[in-house]
């Protein structure tokens, strides 16, 4: 890197103390400790030198190893913060050897079968045990009710094979001190839908979950016109053979197993058919009461994914803001903009937008170091995300950073025009955007320098 020979061990002029509170929290959850309780990161820098030394390491030659180590722990000194795994495992595994760096993951697609639900479980059990929260959709189980042939039964439908994910989530003790976190999502075509959404009125059930619909175009277009909405899943071949059964064509997740049109849209029974805006209804009331479920848009988060070309997306990471694909991880960072503010509260204070730039850049290459030591525990994790090497990159301290300099509030930008910018009334565009612009071409710097180091 250009400039990284250039970089001081410093952090930003003007710091301010940690507040006893932050102090705590590092403490008790990203302080790197033995195994008898003794600290071996002595205070917080000396956590951002193990960080910076783990991820600087996975550069190819000695080199660029100490280059990206000066580099690195600057831009953590000046208010790069990596997610919570990286912060608490980086430079661990002498200590902690079965963690990961990753926060959260999704798992693979949940077969309709015994060994393929077990299967899908023990996976998720290897997942919490690393440290990674997980997210399923569990829609791709048959419904309560329908006849399995090979046992000669009855299923009890998908809910009640959520409910060993709950007990297995609560039953696993996650690296790192803190619960284990799932997400459960659900077709809102499904037959059981009703269920799911009413799910957690039952005292104690699904505790280790939060739950979303998939809610489709079709779905908020019948909403609109009130028209009623099919409940539909997979039919085999013995539903498809009784003359009484209504089929419609869908997409869906799976398609093994299943008689496929030349669009690839899967042979569906029809179980029955409510009012949408009753199923509507039931959400909107079920989540002011309960909180539960949520609302995930998910033909629109296929229609603006990059890589709609390579993958189907029908799940999110645990706390929902991470859409990912069967087996993708959710490698994220944020930038503290307060650290960016220069002479805070006077009459000279400006926001450093060229150090904001620089630390941007740096932080983009530190996450993309983190998949090569991403410590996830299945290999279809370790190529998805090799294969894909997504990450995300935030910034918080907004309010503050406002409060702090009058500059922040609104940068002239004449003859820029964009679509959904918000805007004073004299043309500016608010800080959120530039910040956001600024990440992008730090970030694209950073994709430079990948490739041409």
């Amino acid at each position: 890197m250009k400039n990284a020979s250039t970089l001081t061990a410093s952090g930003p002029r003007n710091d301010i103390s940690f507040q006893s509170a932050s102090i705590d929290i590092w403490d008790k959850k990203y302080r790197l400790k033995t195994k008898s309780g003794e600290a071996l990161d002595a205070d917080i820098d000396h956590t951002y030198q193990r960080i910076a030394r783990a991820l600087a390491d996975a550069e190819t030659t000695p080199e660029k190893q100490e280059q990206w180590y000066t580099a690195f722990l600057w831009a953590l000194r000046n208010g790069a913060i990596p997610a919570g795994r990286i912060v608490s495992n980086a430079g661990a595994h002498e200590h902690k050897p079965a963690t990961s760096t990753i926060n959260c993951t999704v798992s693979g697609t949940i077969p309709d079968s015994m060994n393929g639900i077990l299967g899908k479980t023990h996976e998720a059990g290897l997942t919490l045990k690393a440290g990674c929260g997980i997210g399923y959709e569990f829609s791709t189980l048959r419904p309560k009710g329908a006849f399995v042939s090979g046992a000669g039964a009855y299923t009890s439908g998908p809910l009640s094979f959520m409910d060993i994910y709950d007990a297995m989530c609560f039953t696993v003790s996650s690296a790192g001190g803190r619960r284990g976190a799932q997400m459960g999502t659900f077709d809102i075509s499904h037959p059981d839908i009703t269920d799911f959404i009413r799910a957690k009125r039952e005292d104690g059930r699904l505790r280790q979950f939060n739950l979303s619909c998939l809610i489709t175009d079709q779905f908020m277009q019948a909403v609109k016109d009130d028209r009623d909405w099919d409940l539909v899943f997979p039919a085999n071949e013995s539903d498809l053979a009784e003359d009484d059964t209504r089929v419609t064509w869908r997409h869906w997740p799976v398609t093994e197993g299943y008689r496929t049109n030349e669009n690839g849209e899967v042979a569906c029974k029809i179980y029955r058919s409510i009012p949408a805006r009753r199923l509507w209804n039931l959400i909107m009331s079920s989540t002011y009461d309960y909180a539960e479920p949520g609302f995930i848009l998910i033909d629109r988060i296929n229609e603006m994914n990059n890589n709609w070309f390579c993958e189907d997306i029908r799940a999110t990471n645990p706390c929902g803001e991470q859409p990912l694909p069967p087996y993708g991880s959710c490698l994220l960072g944020s930038i503290n903009l307060t650290r960016f503010v220069e002479s805070a509260f006077t009459a000279d204070a400006h926001f450093d937008w060229d150090r904001f730039r620089k630390v941007v850049s740096i932080f983009s290459r530190m996450l993309d170091n983190v998949v090569e030591v991403h410590g996830l525990p299945l290999e279809q994790q370790a190529k998805e995300i090799r294969y894909k090497r997504r990450h995300g990159m935030g910034f918080l301290g907004l309010g503050s950073a406002h409060h702090a300099t009058d500059e922040i509030r609104g940068i002239e930008v004449p003859g820029i025009h964009r679509a959904g910018c918000p805007r004073d009334g004299a043309g500016r565009l608010g800080n959120r955007d530039r910040a956001g612009r600024g990440e992008r071409a730090g970030a694209h710097y950073a994709g430079h320098l990948r490739h041409h180091p």
